[in-house]
């Protein structure tokens, strides 16, 4: 016969089956009649005790960035291979010691990565610039990300994409590189037009540039001369600022241009002189007749400023002086020409280092 144990025996080998936190619970029920002695914790005790972890920090402030692209032409934006673009972003709010990565891809594929500090710009905003020029022509796109820090959370912003063009274009060619030069030219008062192809009155704007920047007279383009435009050299240089609203004929560089008050060039045109034997008179004049249409010698659109000399249209127009005096231009222009000029219009004919004929060819012709 198995042998009894004694009662509390029994109630602590029972104890010893049942859960430490339910014990307490049920001793807790029991009442507090007798004094509660001192109790040792289990591990399981302690767990279930623990203190619930400490909420987290409100999440850090976010921010954005916008990019913009400087440096390039037009909309879709484009540039010229070996030419420099600068992508600037503005980023806020603007935290000190922030970093942004830019990363550029060409065609889909990663071929740069930066990172750069900001400076700040006011009104709680910051900013960077970074350049980047392409050696080969295609699609490039800017993408700019912060990334998490402790004072602010991760952000980036819309990327930004400029197509990269060949720099030697010609006759019959479209597309970016030529969007480029026609708004350069126009942005420097070159008549041009902005339609991205590049036709006979571009190859005229061209010429005209070609001779005011000193190269070679040929109607088409080449990397010296995007860097020359992008520089803005070849501007055309205003001599007689005090005449008003007036025409100005460099005989030295055959370009012809349109002064309004002030010394604000609106337009230049390439012309033809008169050639060495018939050279055109240089002076100060003034318009004081005006033909529209073609006469018996083939001027179109003539503007007279002394005796037979005009401004006029011309079927021919060579790159070099070969009038018989008269200031020649294309016939496309003749027509806006005669239509800005006004009876009393100055014109100023000069050579650009000086020199030039004073003497009055009553034969002055076409």
């Amino acid at each position: 016969m198995p042998r009894r144990l004694p009662l509390p025996s029994a109630i602590l080998l029972g104890s010893a089956l049942v859960p430490a936190a339910l014990l307490a619970s049920s001793t807790a029920r029991a009442g507090a009649a007798a004094p509660t002695a001192p109790t040792t914790t289990s591990p399981v005790s302690a767990q279930a005790a623990a203190p619930a972890p400490a909420s987290k920090s409100p999440t850090a402030a976010s921010g954005r960035i916008r990019l913009v692209i400087q440096h390039a032409v037009g909309s879709p934006p484009a540039a010229i291979i070996g030419m420099q673009i600068v992508v600037r972003g503005i980023v806020a709010p603007y935290v000190a010691g922030e970093r942004v990565k830019v990363s550029f891809y060409r065609d889909g594929r990663k071929v740069q990565v930066r990172t750069v500090g900001l400076t700040p710009i006011g009104k709680g905003a910051g900013q960077f610039h970074l350049g980047f020029s392409s050696a080969r022509a295609g699609l490039l796109q800017a993408r700019a990300v912060h990334y998490a820090t402790p004072a602010q959370a991760q952000f980036s912003g819309r990327s930004q994409t400029v197509r990269f063009a060949s720099p030697n274009v010609s006759s019959g060619a479209r597309g970016p590189a030529v969007r480029v030069l026609q708004s350069e030219l126009n942005a420097l008062h070159y008549v041009v037009p902005l339609d991205g192809l590049f036709d006979e009155a571009t190859a005229r704007a061209v010429i005209a540039y070609r001779k005011v920047a000193g190269l070679e007279l040929v109607p088409s383009t080449n990397t010296q001369l995007f860097r020359l435009l992008a520089r803005g050299a070849g501007s055309f240089h205003v001599r007689f600022r005090g005449d008003g609203r007036h025409v100005e004929a460099d005989l030295s560089r055959q370009v012809l241009a349109e002064i309004e008050p002030r010394g604000r060039v609106l337009a230049i045109f390439t012309m033809s002189s008169g050639k060495p034997s018939t050279p055109t008179v240089v002076g100060h004049f003034r318009v004081y007749s005006k033909t529209p249409g073609v006469n018996a010698e083939g001027m179109v659109d003539s503007n007279y400023f002394i005796a037979g000399y005009a401004i006029h249209g011309y079927p021919e127009v060579p790159n070099y002086a070969a009038s018989h005096g008269c200031l020649r231009v294309p016939i496309p222009n003749a027509a806006s020409i005669f239509s800005w000029v006004r009876i009393g219009t100055a014109v100023d004919v000069y050579h650009e280092a000086g020199g030039g004929s004073h003497r009055i060819n009553v034969h002055a012709g076409p």
